[in-house]
């Protein structure tokens, strides 16, 4: 076999590429404590998520929006989720999920671009931090040697961009190498430190075989997302402690509350992969160690507008989910829905940030000292009060 240059860049693609991440069983001294961050893109409409059905407001505030298919699944005398969302509210049942609303970032100016970056860097505004403060986080976490994570995605986030090399994990559309080209490259790189150790660790963190075309047969959309979140379970049993998700298509400008629209598919996606993510997290009791906090951007805004869809917001619903969480509550400081009430005359308020349950997360669950999370993973918060999050 003539080796090319194509087929060095060919294999060496498909090896990177292909579905990976670090698969050994945890060091000795690493903390059994797990957590996932689950990054929902476009601002999730907090208001469709978990209606406020026992405002007074609610109903004239939402107009056609305050509306559902079915009835919305109660969780106390003002909130409810929304009937797609029907694993979750077992799982509040259970006492294992609990419901932040009127949350939000200190950025209000409604661009994905900038709140994304803000969500993920753990700043007050756009471009003031340049790494993640999950990312921070790591290296300071409880565990000899910090926490190892993984990121669902292509490329490592912005949230875990920091100190500690993260690895990363997508299904590959490339062909498999052939075991003679693998042979060949092994042969080349035998004198190349840097270049052995890379191929080696692609080899021996390669996942089992078939999974790309699994995902690819799942069809994309809700399928590859339940994979995905599987996938993420798998290698939290396996050795990480963090895993980092995300989910797009949650910008609803346009006819929010059609029954099978991007909205609506998108819900009972969510509560597919969550509940996907809590299955695969049950062998070995590591859900009762899991903390899973899903949050947005930003929320939208309360009112419907002329094409049955809402536009950029603030405040907005988180969750916060997992065996370690103290659950069965809905978190909110209730602000209201009258138009007095909301900010500028048109947006939720936010009454609680989202970096406050952030700082709980890290400093309750992943035992980041307070001095390290308000001088390095989240600079200026140290007068922020978090909620009580997890079980004693």
């Amino acid at each position: 076999m003539t080796l090319t240059r194509r087929h060095l860049l060919q294999t060496a693609a498909a090896l990177s590429a292909a579905p990976f991440a670090r698969l050994a069983v945890a060091a000795p001294g690493a903390s059994p404590r797990r957590f996932v961050f689950f990054i929902l893109r476009g601002g999730l409409d907090g208001q469709t998520a978990v209606p406020a059905i026992g405002d007074p407001a609610f109903a004239e505030a939402r107009g056609p929006l305050g509306q559902f298919s079915a009835d919305p699944l109660k969780l106390d005398t003002t909130f409810a989720l929304n009937p797609l969302l029907p694993q979750l509210h077992t799982m509040y049942g259970r006492g294992e999920l609990a419901v932040l609303q009127a949350v939000g970032l200190p950025y209000r100016e409604r661009s994905h671009f900038d709140a994304q970056q803000v969500l993920e860097s753990g700043g007050t505004r756009p471009h003031e931090l340049a790494t993640g403060w999950l990312g921070r986080a790591l290296p300071a976490a409880s565990g000899k040697g910090g926490l190892r994570a993984v990121a669902l995605e292509t490329a490592v986030p912005l949230v875990l961009r920091g100190p500690v090399e993260v690895d990363t994990w997508a299904p590959s559309a490339l062909p498999e190498p052939s075991a003679e080209l693998v042979a060949r490259l092994e042969a080349m790189y035998t004198n190349d430190t840097a270049l052995a150790q890379a191929l080696a660790r692609a080899r021996g963190l390669r996942d089992e075989p078939g999974m790309a075309a699994n995902l690819e047969r799942s069809g994309g959309g809700r399928g590859a997302a339940i994979a995905l979140a599987r996938k993420a379970a798998e290698f939290l049993q396996r050795g990480s402690q963090v895993a980092v998700l995300e989910m797009g298509g949650w910008d609803s400008h346009t006819n929010q509350a059609a029954p099978n629209g991007a909205t609506s598919n998108n819900l009972r996606t969510l509560d597919a992969a969550l509940a996907a993510l809590r299955e695969g997290l049950l062998p070995n009791d590591a859900w009762k160690q899991t903390v899973v906090l899903v949050a947005t951007e930003f929320g939208r805004q309360v009112a419907v507008n002329g094409t049955g869809g809402t536009d950029h917001g603030s405040g907005g619903a988180a969750f916060l989910l997992g065996g370690a969480v103290r659950g069965g509550r809905v978190l909110a400081d209730w602000p209201g829905l009258a138009p007095k009430d909301r900010y500028e005359g048109r947006d939720l308020r936010i009454t609680t940030e989202l970096r406050a349950v952030m700082r709980g997360v890290l400093a309750d669950h992943l035992q980041v000292a307070r001095a390290t999370l308000d001088r390095e993973v989240f600079p200026g918060t140290a007068g922020l009060k978090s909620p009580e999050l997890l079980r004693v």
